[in-house]
């Protein structure tokens, strides 16, 4: 199903919208589909490409990584109004909820999921729960936008992860790997990382992004007005975001097309208990927001912060930490690549879910 499809069906007063929408916008399960294809290709037909690829790293992500991250975000950053972010700050719903769902619930589901899936793979079941630690502070906010969310509210609720990120990897790290298995009688692991590292990573993959972005509003609204900002500068620059996630995924299939191909059976294992874990954190999180009378764009936002986790953070720590082919790493690994089309998959069921679970419909389509 195409974006446009879904988008028409959730709501009809929406097609008009829809119509001004660009083909990639139209057709991005598409063309994520073909990016995964093209990088498990480029990795299996091209010798010595995810040496090459990983040569050169930053914050302990491969630099061509990096780099499609940063053009991925940035566009979507230019486009929140930042003169409107006390509207987000002053909801305690939104923020209390978001902080119980990301650091309380979110590491215990996954823990748990990591056990009942993986409790004779020792080390792919330590790295799915450092996925678990690691919230989503990067491709969030695609997926939030795609699904019409509230833009300020992810930015809100990003820069809030982000800071508790620094303050409570490490410490929920040794919570979930050695004092809980402990007490539960099972057998744990040591996870080395420190809060500069965590830090570093923040201010890279968010930091970076998120000022470029706050200054081009910034100074494109005060040389040439907000109506020529939105209507004339942000169209030009925002299909980049979509073509930095492409492009990101080519990168991560190439880097891993060998392990993916070369052991299928265990990236199935991963992969199961991931799909479970994005479906509860979203369908849940997602039924919060819509009890606790969120509307539709903040309800969207809770649900994909919730889901989302920060691949960046989880392969790096685990690289760091226990080696770049170790099981841990690899489960690290897996992540993305089964969050993307999940999410992408998400993104259509939050679309489909609009129009029968609020109303009014949403009119969010109209600022975008």
């Amino acid at each position: 199903m195409l974006v446009s499809t879904a988008i028409r069906q959730a709501d009809p007063a929406a097609s008009a919208v829809v119509g001004r929408l660009s083909r990639l916008d139209r057709f991005l399960p598409v063309w994520i589909g073909l990016a995964m294809v093209v990088g498990l290709l480029l990795g299996r037909l091209i010798p010595g490409l995810d040496d090459a690829l990983d040569a050169v790293a930053v914050g302990g992500i491969s630099l061509p990584i990096a780099i499609g991250l940063l053009v991925m975000m940035y566009p979507v950053l230019a486009k929140v109004r930042y003169d409107r972010l006390d509207t987000v700050t002053g909801d305690r719903r939104l923020l209390i909820s978001s902080l119980v769902l990301n650091w309380l619930v979110g590491p215990a589901v996954m823990f748990a999921l990591a056990w009942v899936f993986l409790a004779d793979q020792p080390a792919y079941r330590t790295g799915l729960i450092i996925v678990g630690l690691a919230r989503c502070i990067a491709m969030v906010v695609i997926w939030n936008d795609l699904a019409c969310g509230d833009r300020e509210a992810a930015a809100v609720l990003v820069a809030l992860n982000s800071v508790f990120q620094v303050l409570a990897f490490g410490l929920l790290g040794w919570f979930y790997l050695s004092v809980l298995p402990g007490w539960l009688g099972l057998p744990g692991a040591e996870l080395r990382v420190s809060v500069w590292e965590i830090a570093r990573n923040v201010l890279i993959f968010l930091g970076i992004p998120l000022l470029a972005g706050y200054l081009t509003r910034r100074l494109g609204e005060r040389a040439r007005g907000r109506a020529w900002y939105e209507s004339r500068l942000l169209p030009r620059v925002g299909p980049a975001a979509l073509y930095g996630l492409l492009f990101t995924i080519v990168i991560l299939f190439a880097l891993q097309g060998d392990a993916i191909i070369g052991r299928p059976f265990d990236v199935a294992r991963i992969a199961l208990p991931l799909l479970v874990y994005f479906a509860l954190m979203w369908a849940g999180s997602y039924a919060l927001g819509r009890a606790l009378d969120l509307g539709y764009a903040r309800t969207t936002t809770l649900a994909f912060t919730a889901a989302g986790n920060n691949f960046e953070l989880a392969i790096a720590v685990a690289i760091g930490t226990f080696g770049v082919a170790s099981g841990q790493a690899l489960a690290g690994v897996v992540g993305p690549l089964i969050e993307v089309p999940v999410l992408v998959g998400l993104v259509h069921v939050s679309l489909r879910a609009r129009r029968r679970f609020f109303t009014p419909p949403l009119d969010r389509e109209a600022s975008r």
